[in-house]
């Protein structure tokens, strides 16, 4: 299987990534030994999918990483606190 996911950071931003094994990608993030996440560390992890074909998760995530799917990530994918 191969997944694409997004993580909460702490300091309220968003990451999405691609992996084959979402579990070791995950806690890797946890662990601060990847460059994406070392500086900035996640706070949770808010999406995951999962697709049979390497080519369609990696469509998938290049759409999610777009400002469209920025925008349909934010109204469909995760709920975003709005204040009053």
């Amino acid at each position: 299987m191969h997944y694409v996911y997004i993580l909460k950071l702490e300091n309220g931003q968003y990451y999405t990534g691609y992996s084959s094994d979402l579990k070791t990608r995950v806690a890797r993030h946890y662990q601060s030994s990847t460059v994406t996440t070392k500086r900035i560390k996640p706070d949770e992890l808010v999406f995951y999918c999962a697709f049979d074909s390497k080519a369609r998760a990696l469509g998938f995530e290049r759409y999610l990483k777009s400002s469209s799917g920025k925008a349909f990530r934010n109204k469909r994918l995760i709920a975003v606190e709005v204040s009053s």
